[in-house]
């Protein structure tokens, strides 16, 4: 599986971080206890929780960006297939975002392309 190096700007120019995708997170799970959670494990630069835009409320994901892959496969090691906040978290390597997206309707002809009227 490639590794997601992503440059990131900061005092030192052009740090190669290392992302991992946190599944299974518990509705109540925040941003800093994520990353408290997984500062254990090595040099966190960023912990996010995946949000329903409507509703604001945690879609059960999330992400964490290491400043370094070690810290990020001891995290994934560790943490993989364990309770956290008492769900069962999978913790691996996040994917390349492909950049291919149209929207809602994931390429598919219809309402993302305007045409509100046909039938499929």
């Amino acid at each position: 599986m490639p590794v997601l190096r992503i440059p990131v700007v900061g005092c030192t120019p052009f740090v190669l971080s290392s992302k991992v995708f946190v599944g299974g997170l518990s509705w109540g799970t925040t941003e800093d206890s994520l990353r408290r959670e997984f500062e254990k494990h090595g040099s966190v630069i960023d912990a996010s929780v995946v949000k329903d835009r409507e509703t604001g409320r945690s879609r059960g994901f999330g992400f964490v960006t290491f400043a370094d892959e070690v810290g990020a496969d001891n995290a994934i090691q560790v943490l993989n297939d364990t309770e956290f906040e008492g769900r069962r978290i999978k913790v691996d390597r996040a994917s390349e975002n492909s950049g291919n997206r149209r929207g809602g309707n994931h390429g598919r002809p219809g309402r993302s392309d305007g045409d509100w009227g046909r039938q499929y």
